[in-house]
């Protein structure tokens, strides 16, 4: 898993983690230190250090596995764009028809892309 895929599921799941596993994945990803300065830091060995990101990675993808709430949520974004795209589409046409309205559907158009 590299490290963008890990922080996806870090974010969804990192509650189902330890604190003590949650605190080192976020050391080492988010943070950016090595394995020897988390070891330094938690007072254990580079091995503790690197079997725990080992099991919290496996343990991060069953829980995706299992869930699959990353998967539903890219699915949840990609229609979203997918209806937003339709929107815009929509809003253009209506536009070209009926210019008197033009202020509103860009008022429309403005709220539906805020987030996009």
């Amino acid at each position: 898993m590299d490290k963008v895929s890990f922080i996806g599921l870090w974010d969804i799941y990192r509650g189902l983690l330890t604190p003590t596993q949650q605190e080192i994945t976020d050391m080492y990803f988010n943070l950016d230190l090595t394995l020897s300065e988390i070891a330094d830091e938690k007072g254990i060995t580079r091995q503790g250090v690197s079997e725990c990101l080992k099991t919290c990675k496996k343990q991060l993808e069953e829980y995706e596995e299992k869930l699959g709430f990353s998967k539903r949520l890219s699915e949840l974004s990609l229609q979203t764009s997918y209806m937003a795209t339709d929107v815009n589409i929509w809003a253009e046409g209506f536009k070209q028809a009926h210019p008197e309205f033009a202020t509103e559907v860009d008022k429309l158009t403005d709220i539906i892309n805020k987030d996009n």
